[in-house]
């Protein structure tokens, strides 16, 4: 490989590749070309970097500069000012949040400055493409270990002295599911790696696949050593086209390396694996659901036991672990499971890894200690609430996650803690909310979304989830009544105790975290008729103020309706037989004259 005094890490994660980092590459390296840099600066495509916010992201190699929303229209000043004349580009640098000074290297960036890489330790530093930069990472240095050093029972006491737990929801310890199916009886076992997050606004497994797709395989292959399994899937959504790309590769190249197939390093172990895509439905994130998928059925839950470790891919024993626990285990196995043990909480070891959304400054990818307060994701890492608005609450676990107050915001984030309050560590969605959210119209969302995902098998379920959908709809319409909420407490232990799988089991989750931290707002809609957060269209009304009103005109220009009459520089009045309440005039308006009540 040829030797380069410098290299550029640039982001090809999906967000990034979205907003045009293949186009800046190509940019990148005509410049390089045209200034003879050639033999000196060479371009890396990396995996997904983590601040996906500020796509294209690039990071320079070994001084660390930090750039950030490249277009291609930068790459000739950025090539000529840092790599000719050696002067970094400050307008491309990143600025935080009520601050002038860009921050130049990405060490000093708060985004990163809490995290700690496991599952993400290649993130933005190899080409995820090429098996070599992977191997020379360290990579399958731990398989050659549980190869050649280490019995099959060790290798599964390694794992749960670790104290791994699974990273897709159920947080069940890794180690006991491997040893239930090394033990179980069969000539012929399989194991799972599920890439199917369905949670809306997730995105962990996919970034972990596109930045660092042999540390899975690693994994896999790994377990299978422990367990004895002779072929692996990895079940992936098919809306993930890149993932997808970069494993068809990496298990290519692990099949010509020899660490995949018959015989891996000459040692005897015979394992390989297959691809399945999916077709993107929620229910599958619940083991039995993804198995019946995989094997060409309806994707339903069954009744356990058995469990997939006696009954699972075509009757056999199965283990059936997400993306991210599968990226943990060549760690714990090069590191020891004391190492990985020593970081995190008494109950919960280790890192998670984090999707933070919504209301925040700083969105993207993160990973960080179990034991981190939800505070410092949102704050320190996450960089505050934008506008100056206020925080109200934070949504852990997806759809079926709980939403948990500003006054819990100093809770440290484990399995334990989480369910404590209401709400679930799931895959690792996090949905950041500020003061203009109203959580009676989330709680109607995401039952909206869990009632079109339902397979609807089970009654508890599928007519459950639709009532309280229902009266969740009437009441951001204006229609509540004494009554509905006393309903909705009732409607959700029975969804929660009588459905057959998780689906079920946590639907509630939004509705009843919600009427625990937020009773004040349902009251507000059932017996004021309002909606505080001006959110429910049906309970507000827009006005101009007079006072404030400075007679521009926006508001009336971008008015789809016409419902907005006035002369220039003379206070504007909305005609509400016209008004659709789109907040149209709302958000045109530079000088806060329009009002919601």
């Amino acid at each position: 490989m040829k030797s380069y005094r410098t290299h550029i890490m640039l982001c090809a994660g999906t967000g990034c590749v979205s907003n045009g980092s293949f186009k800046v590459k190509d940019a990148l390296e005509r410049e390089i070309q045209k200034h003879g840099l050639q033999d000196e600066v060479g371009v890396v495509m990396t995996g997904c970097n983590g601040f996906c916010a500020q796509g294209p992201v690039a990071v320079i190699k070994p001084d660390e500069i930090f750039y950030q929303f490249l277009s291609v229209d930068d790459i000739p000043h950025l090539v000529e000012e840092h790599f000719l004349k050696g002067r970094p580009v400050e307008k491309l640098m990143y600025i935080p949040p009520s601050e002038k000074a860009p921050v130049p290297k990405m060490g000093d960036i708060g985004f990163f400055g809490k995290q700690r890489l496991i599952a993400l330790r290649n993130r933005g530093m190899i080409d995820p493409e090429v098996i070599d930069e992977y191997i020379a990472r360290g990579g399958y240095s731990a398989l050659v270990k549980a190869l050649t050093k280490m019995k099959p029972r060790q290798v599964i006491e390694e794992i749960k002295q670790s104290g791994l737990r699974g990273r897709g929801g159920a947080g069940f310890p890794t180690g006991r599911k491997w040893e239930l199916v090394a033990a179980a009886k069969g000539d012929k076992k399989y194991l799972v790696c599920n890439a199917d997050e369905g949670d809306p606004g997730a995105f962990m497994d996919r970034s972990i696949i596109e930045s660092d797709p042999h540390s899975i395989l690693e994994g896999m292959v790994i377990g299978a050593r422990a367990t004895g399994a002779s072929h692996g899937y990895v079940y992936i959504r098919h809306e993930y086209p890149l993932a997808h790309k970069r494993l068809i590769k990496a298990i290519a190249q692990a099949r010509e390396y020899g660490l995949l197939g018959k015989d891996i390093l000459g040692e005897g172990l015979d394992f390989d694996i297959s691809i399945q895509q999916g077709a993107g439905a929620f229910v599958c994130g619940e083991e039995t659901s993804l198995i019946a998928s995989l094997q060409g059925d309806a994707p339903e839950p069954r009744v356990r036991p058995p469990f997939p470790a006696e009954h699972g891919v075509w009757g056999a024993p199965t283990n059936i672990n997400n993306v991210e626990t599968w990226a943990n285990v060549p760690e714990i196995i090069n590191k020891g499971a004391k190492w990985f043990a020593g970081i995190g909480t008494e109950t919960s070891k280790g890192t998670k890894v984090f999707s933070v959304v919504g209301k925040v400054e700083n969105t993207g990818l993160v990973e960080v200690p179990m034991g981190i307060t939800l505070k410092e994701i949102v704050f320190d890492i996450g960089g505050g609430i934008p506008k100056g608005k206020k925080f109200k609450a934070v949504q852990t676990g997806g759809p079926s996650g709980g939403c948990i107050p500003a006054s819990l915001l100093d809770l440290p984030i484990d399995y334990e803690k989480l369910a404590e309050v209401g709400s679930i560590m799931g895959s690792g969605g996090l949905i950041v909310m500020d003061e203009d959210t109203c959580m009676v119209d989330v709680a109607r969302y995401f039952l909206e979304f869990l009632k079109d995902e339902s397979c609807g098998k089970c009654t508890a379920c599928r007519e459950g989830i639709d009532v309280m959908h229902g009266i969740l709809e009437r009441i951001c319409q204006g229609n509540g009544k004494e009554g509905d909420i006393e309903m909705l407490q009732e409607l959700s232990e029975a969804v929660k105790d009588s459905s057959l799988c998780a689906l079920g089991g946590t639907a509630p989750n939004p509705v009843l975290s919600t009427i625990q931290y937020f009773r004040d707002e349902y009251e507000s809609h059932i017996k004021e008729k309002k909606c505080p957060a001006g959110v429910c269209k049906a309970l507000i009304t827009y006005t101009i103020d007079p006072e404030a009103c400075k007679g521009c005109r926006l508001c009336a220009k971008n008015c789809p309706q016409d419902a907005i009459t006035g002369e220039a520089k003379e206070p504007h009045i909305i005609d509400q037989d016209k008004c659709i309440k789109c907040g149209v005039c709302f958000d045109a308006c530079k000088f806060d004259a329009v009002l919601v009540k």
